[in-house]
């Protein structure tokens, strides 16, 4: 069983900052990639952030420039930092990991269960 843990929402003013975190646990092998999307009221989920077991990145188009992704392979981790947040930030976000549980089987998503960022003045 493989768990993905998020946690760093909450609110925030318009010009902030805040970092999210997904740590994941359980069987793993290993993981070829984690990211992050994000899901608006009366909008489809969209990809925010990813990055490779290899170290590429890739971000959506309205946060290039503001969010930063990493991780930490230790501690199968992947972060989000957020700057300059704006009121159309404001979404569910889910973390997730594209993770081999064993090395005879294949990769599987996984999803966290969401974090609620909210920029409001």
């Amino acid at each position: 069983q493989v768990q993905l843990v998020e946690s760093g929402g909450g609110l925030v003013q318009p010009g902030g900052s805040l970092r999210l975190s997904c740590a994941a646990s359980g069987s793993i092998f290993s993981i070829t990639a984690m990211g992050w999307y994000r899901q608006a009221p009366g909008k489809e989920r969209e990809l925010v952030a990813r990055i490779t077991s290899g170290g590429s990145t890739n971000y959506a188009d309205s946060v290039k420039g503001r969010f930063t992704i990493s991780r930490d392979n230790a501690k199968n981790t992947v972060y989000l930092q957020m700057n300059s947040l704006k009121p159309e930030d404001t979404a569910v976000y889910y973390c997730n990991a594209d993770i081999r549980p064993t090395a005879i089987m294949r990769d599987y998503r996984y999803w966290g269960q969401g974090t609620q960022v909210t920029v409001s003045s």
